[in-house]
C-alpha cells in the first residue's frame, strides 16, 4: 500500500495527461518525455494504485473504473496545487482598506508623517495609518505577531535584534539652537560657553542624562539642565522665549527655525552621526502590501535626505 511519504506527486500530473490522451505515446509528447519513459511512469502508477488504470481494447486504451473515479479528484488537487504555487496577487493600494501600524519617536513623526500621510492619501485613500511611540525596550513580539508593521528610529538607540530586517534611511547630526539675540551666544559657542548656558533637554524617558552629558563627563565637565520635556512639540517655542540652549538633531533644528526666531549652531563636542533605520520582521519581508508601505517610507525619507 502506498503512502504519501513514498508517493511521487508528479505521478498525478502524469495520470491526468494519460486520462486526457488515453494514449501513452501522445501522453509522452505532452510530458516532454520518451515513450519508454512514459510507459515506465504508467507502470509506477499501476503499482502505487494497485490498478491497471488503462487497458488495451480493440478501440484503443480505456480507463478502468478505478481510474474514472480518480479523474475529478486528481484534477481538483492539481488545480489547487497550481493555485498554491502561484505568486501572490499584486497589491492594489488604490483599493486597499488595510491599516498599517508604525512605531516611531516624535522626531521621526515630525519629519516623516506629513510627507508619508500626503503621499498615501493621494495614492491609497482607503489605507489607514496608526503611529505609536517607540518603547524603551524593543518591540520584538508586536513585530512578530503582526500587531506592529515597522519600527522607525535611530538604530544605535533602538538596538534591534540581529534577526530582524532593516533598511538604512538617512543620517542626522546633533546641533544646538538658541533664541535670536541671545545675550551670551551670538556665534558658534565654544565648549566653555556651551556649558555655561542653562540647557533644555528633550527626554521621552525622563532621564536627565544623554550622550552629550556622557561626553562632557569624559572631559570632566557638566552642564546644568534647567528644563526637561518629553516631546519636541513645545521645545522650539520654549527656547525662543528663554535663554536656554537646546541640543537636538539638525533636521529638527532646521524645522524649528522655520517656526520660531532661533539660531542654529554646531554642538562643540565631537559626536557621531545618528543613522535612522526602518526595521521589520522577516515574516513580512515578501508580503506585497508590506513591501509597498516600506517603499513609500523610503521614497519620503529619500526626499528628506536630499534636502
Amino acid at each position: 500500500m502506498s503512502s504519501l511519504r513514498t508517493f511521487d506527486l508528479n505521478l498525478l500530473l502524469a495520470f491526468d495527461v494519460l486520462m486526457r490522451e488515453l494514449n501513452v505515446t501522445r501522453a509522452a509528447e505532452q510530458m516532454f518525455v520518451t515513450q519508454p519513459a512514459m510507459s515506465h511512469i504508467l507502470h509506477k502508477l499501476r503499482q502505487h494504485l494497485d490498478d491497471p488504470l488503462l487497458v488495451k481494447t480493440p478501440s484503443g486504451m480505456k480507463p478502468t473504473e478505478r481510474a474514472l473515479t480518480l479523474i475529478d479528484p486528481v484534477r481538483a488537487l492539481l488545480s489547487e496545487t497550481e493555485r498554491i504555487i502561484q505568486p501572490p496577487e499584486a497589491f492594489d493600494a488604490s483599493t486597499s482598506q488595510r491599516r498599517f501600524v508604525l512605531a516611531a519617536t516624535d522626531y521621526l513623526e515630525y519629519l516623516l508623517m506629513p510627507g508619508l500621510s500626503g503621499l498615501i492619501e493621494k495614492m491609497a485613500p482607503g489605507i489607514d495609518l496608526h503611529v505609536k511611540r517607540t518603547e524603551t525596550s524593543f518591540p520584538v513580539t508586536p513585530l512578530e505577531n503582526g500587531s506592529l508593521d515597522v519600527v522607525l528610529g535611530f538604530e544605535s538607540v533602538l538596538n534591534p535584534p540581529a534577526h530582524l530586517q532593516r533598511h538604512y534611511l538617512f543620517s542626522d547630526k546633533m546641533a544646538c539652537v538658541v533664541r535670536q539675540n541671545h545675550p551670551l551666544i551670538s556665534k558658534p559657542p565654544s565648549l566653555e560657553e556651551f556649558v555655561a548656558v542653562p540647557h533644555m533637554l528633550i527626554s521621552r524617558t525622563g532621564s536627565n542624562v544623554g550622550i552629550i552629558d556622557q561626553k562632557l563627563a569624559e572631559l570632566g565637565l557638566e552642564r546644568r539642565i534647567k528644563l526637561i520635556v518629553p516631546h519636541f512639540l513645545s521645545a522650539s517655542l520654549i527656547v525662543a522665549e528663554t535663554d536656554m540652549i537646546l541640543s537636538l538633531p539638525y533636521r529638527i533644528a532646521a524645522q524649528f527655525k522655520m517656526i520660531a526666531h532661533l539660531e542654529i549652531f554646531p554642538v562643540p563636542i565631537d559626536l557621531p552621526d545618528y543613522e535612522l533605520s526602518m526595521i521589520w520582521h522577516p515574516l513580512r519581508d515578501k508580503d506585497p502590501a508590506h513591501l509597498w508601505l516600506r517603499k513609500k517610507i523610503v521614497t519620503v525619507c529619500n526626499s528628506i535626505s536630499n534636502k
